[in-house]
């Protein structure tokens, strides 16, 4: 006799939840949380508590005191009458500038690096073989201090350039000065300021940074619809058409017109007195980090572009010199464009590794997150849990911007199957 399939299910009952296996699982995940928010909960509870008890309420209000204490590398105004919400701003800034400059020197050098251990020639591949296990496997704040030590005691002091007999010069047409105080460059400025004639005078010559970044990035759209169209063409007609000089105007016409527009000039650096005076010093301190976080990271990244190009099948590479492609062109526009989905996962945790490593600027004296709002800050405000959680949350926005941009550009370049 056939089973009823219209059957009633078995009225619910409280026990189901511990005896029957279709909520178990649910009421041991709701239990579980329950006593996690517990804890949290009495966790905060305590510690605001205790730090009532000592005279500490928590608050961030202590961002707002004067910081008292002087900044060397500041990319914009600051003294020691700020606030200690300014200096963490200027860490911040210090931060993401290194960051930055960090990565884009590491990637540079570690595709370099990868493509070159993978050499024909002998001595390259052993020479980028011993660059690569040698700086991997020191410590990174062992070449930060190397680096700071060697610009230190090796660049010649600002008085060598003085006088008919100097024993220093200048470089690039006298416009940078390399000592042992730091390397000195053209500041670029504008005649116009484009905050003060829009009535925002605090944003100063930042905003002309931002409409010159805005046309940047609509010249870039506007380079991308232009090759998509060549690409259609290309596929309809079977000729490519010229377009280098259209996006040579694309880029270049906007960004010419806006210099002319803000007044642009450089401020070249000057020796006046004991020191040089204009233009844009970066210290050995910056330097340092930089030059240290560079090539060590470029280590790493340089064993994944060769992991990414070892993974393409050998046919790839034979095809292309079949077709008459020079090796060269065969890496960049055929080998290097595959492997990069091998690349790029990996890559998001170097540069992640280098955005953290700023951190160890305090260790030559470079002014960062780390150095400002966890360091000098706490100590004068004895805020050390404001202090570090708001720490903690600034790097996390940080490392989760870099992830999420990484990984749709990774997204992007994935094979996709048809």
């Amino acid at each position: 006799m056939a089973m009823d399939s219209g059957a009633q299910q078995p009225a619910f009952r409280l026990s189901m939840l511990l005896y029957d296996s279709r909520y178990r699982s649910m009421t041991i995940q709701v239990f579980a949380l329950f006593v996690l928010m517990f804890g949290a909960a009495w966790l905060v509870y305590n510690t605001k508590t205790n730090l009532e008890a000592l005279g500490k309420p928590f608050g961030f209000d202590f961002l707002f005191n004067t910081a008292g204490y002087d900044i060397a590398q500041r990319p914009i105004e600051y003294s020691s009458q700020s606030t200690h919400l300014r200096a963490t701003v200027v860490g911040l800034l210090n931060t993401l500038i290194l960051a930055v400059m960090a990565c884009i020197t590491a990637t540079v050098l570690g595709v370099i690096a990868g493509v070159l251990r993978l050499s024909n020639n002998w001595i390259v591949a052993r020479l980028m073989t011993v660059y690569i296990e040698t700086f991997r496997n020191v410590p990174v704040l062992i070449w930060i201090i190397v680096v700071s030590a060697v610009m230190s005691e090796s660049m010649p002091a600002p008085s060598a350039f003085r006088g008919e007999n100097a024993t220093s010069s200048m470089l690039l047409f006298d416009s940078v000065a390399i000592t042992n105080r730091g390397v000195y460059v053209p500041a670029p400025l504008f005649s116009v300021d484009l905050g003060a004639m829009l009535g925002v005078p605090n944003l100063g010559t930042g905003l002309n940074w931002l409409v010159i970044v805005a046309a940047l990035i609509a010249s870039f759209w506007l380079n991308k619809r232009l090759l998509a169209h060549a690409t259609a063409v290309q596929n309809a007609t079977g000729v490519r058409p010229k377009t280098w000089w259209k996006s040579l105007l694309i880029f270049l016409a906007p960004l010419a017109v806006l210099l002319v527009i803000f007044g642009f000039h450089a401020e070249y650096p000057e020796l006046r007195g004991f020191n040089f005076t204009g233009g844009i010093q970066m210290r050995n301190s910056l330097i340092a980090m930089w030059i240290g976080l560079s090539i060590y990271t470029a280590a790493f990244i340089a064993e994944n572009v060769r992991a990414g190009i070892l993974a393409i099948a050998k046919g790839q590479t034979e095809a292309a010199y079949a077709l008459g492609m020079q090796p060269g062109k065969t890496m960049r526009l055929v080998i290097l464009p595959q492997a990069m989905r091998v690349i790029v996962p990996p890559l998001i945790s170097q540069y992640l590794n280098i955005t953290k490593n700023t951190s160890l600027g305090l260790a030559v004296g470079y002014m960062d997150l780390r150095s400002t709002l966890g360091g000098i800050t706490i100590n004068q405000t004895g805020r050390e849990l404001e202090g570090m959680l708001l720490l903690m949350l600034i790097y996390l926005v940080i490392s989760l911007i870099i992830s999420t941009v990484m990984n749709y550009y990774n997204n992007r370049i994935k094979l996709r199957e048809r």
